[in-house]
């Protein structure tokens, strides 16, 4: 969450930027507020677009490449998941008690993540070799619904002029 000064830093940088516009509407689209929701509409995003391409991919390319697709979708989400959780978890222990966390801990978890995923790649490799291209474009779904987060907050700045 931004402190009250760095919202309020934020909300003059654009004032100063683009002239004299209506300052509620800066206020709301620079502040806290809006930024906070970007993980949200992340992870909604990423839930949208793994069933979207999942289903277009069943259509297009068949059900053994829509399983990885789905696969490295439901992997992805759960990597993202995870990571946010570990990341929050830090950040608040530290600033909290203002001891930093154990290094140790977290390397620990961060291996474990990516063993998990290259367990379920070797799963479907050796299950089904067709469905390990859609795993592996799965793997790239968090990009994607970023992508969109991003695009969406252009658009409000262009809608807005902000």
């Amino acid at each position: 969450m931004l402190s009250g000064k760095r919202e309020n830093d934020a909300a003059v940088f654009w004032q100063g930027f683009l002239g004299d516009m209506d300052t509620d509407l800066i206020s709301n689209l620079s502040g806290a507020s809006f930024h906070e929701g970007a993980l949200d509409r992340i992870r909604h995003g990423m839930i949208v677009l793994g069933v979207g391409l999942s289903a277009l991919t069943w259509v297009f390319l068949g059900w053994r490449i829509a399983t990885g697709l789905a696969c490295g979708c439901c992997v992805a989400y759960l990597n993202f998941h995870l990571l946010k959780r570990v990341v929050t978890g830090v950040v608040e222990r530290t600033v909290v008690s203002g001891v930093p966390q154990s290094g140790k801990g977290i390397i620990v978890r961060f291996v474990l993540r990516y063993l998990a995923v290259a367990c379920a790649a070797y799963v479907i490799l050796t299950s089904y070799p067709a469905s390990l291209r859609g795993f592996l474009a799965g793997l790239f779904l968090p990009v994607a619904a970023i992508l969109c987060e991003a695009a969406y907050e252009l658009y409000m700045a262009l809608v807005h002029r902000i």
